[in-house]
């Protein structure tokens, strides 16, 4: 059974995010990382860049399959995890804590509501 952090909110895609004002930091679940197997690379974002809600921002590319990172908000790229360019099994190792992948300044707010809480997510998921 896969972990899921009761603070954060959730997508349909597996990523995570927590909300402070308006930056939300976001990752990947922990049931996103156990379907994934052993991460071996990330490609991050570059800071600036604009994404909207359910555009792919980057890949994570696994042993045996690579997956697109979808962004479960609109907003801008303030800050990408750097340490995953040289230690991606961060994000096997830490989904919640070490593993963050981008922090974004929101740009729609009321996206947020689209989000299912951890009860939700768990239901979806299972």
């Amino acid at each position: 059974m896969s972990e899921i952090n009761e603070k954060y909110l959730y997508s349909k895609d597996h990523e995570w995010a927590d909300q402070n004002g308006d930056i939300v930091t976001i990752g990947i679940s922990d049931h996103a990382q156990n379907e994934l197997g052993d991460i071996v690379f990330v490609e991050l974002p570059e800071i600036g860049e604009k994404v909207a809600s359910g555009d792919s921002f980057g890949t994570v590319e696994a042993v045996k399959t690579v997956a697109e990172l979808y962004a479960p908000l609109s907003g801008e790229i303030v800050e990408v995890n750097e340490e995953l360019a040289d230690a991606a099994e961060i994000l096997n190792q830490s989904p919640y804590e070490n593993g963050w992948i981008v922090k974004m300044k929101i740009s729609n707010p009321d996206e947020i509501k689209e989000l299912m809480n951890s009860e939700a997510y768990s239901q979806y998921i299972s």
